[in-house]
């Protein structure tokens, strides 16, 4: 008597899609669990930095930057935030990238906007 080989397309597919599940799940988890850039801002503080630089709702064209970034280090208080404008902002951005933290380059340095302007 022989064997007659069976096949199961439903199995390989399932057991296919599972897997691939399982990486990309495996992938999201490396990804978010050393993140450096994972920053935790706190809108209590940076409301509080809103308040005490009379724009208590925001301030239009503008944005509210960390003068030393989270993620190299600096506080989420409002004495380590100013007002940038929209420009300045993703201007500061482009440089943060540069953080000693996230490549092992020397921190930038570049003159700081007081932290109240009007």
């Amino acid at each position: 008597m022989r064997f007659r080989r069976r096949s199961y397309p439903f199995a390989a597919i399932v057991f296919l899609a599972v897997g691939i599940a399982l990486v990309l799940l495996g992938f999201y988890s490396l990804a978010h669990a050393s993140c450096y850039r994972c920053e935790h801002r706190s809108s209590e503080a940076k409301h509080e930095f809103e308040v005490v630089t009379g724009h208590p709702h925001g301030w239009r064209g503008h944005v509210v930057d960390h003068v030393i970034p989270l993620a190299c280090g600096g506080e989420d208080s409002p004495r380590n935030m100013q007002w940038q404008t929209i420009a300045e902002g993703k201007a500061k951005d482009r440089w943060e990238r540069n953080c000693p933290i996230w490549g092992g380059r020397t921190y930038p340095s570049m003159p700081v906007t007081p932290a109240v302007s009007r």
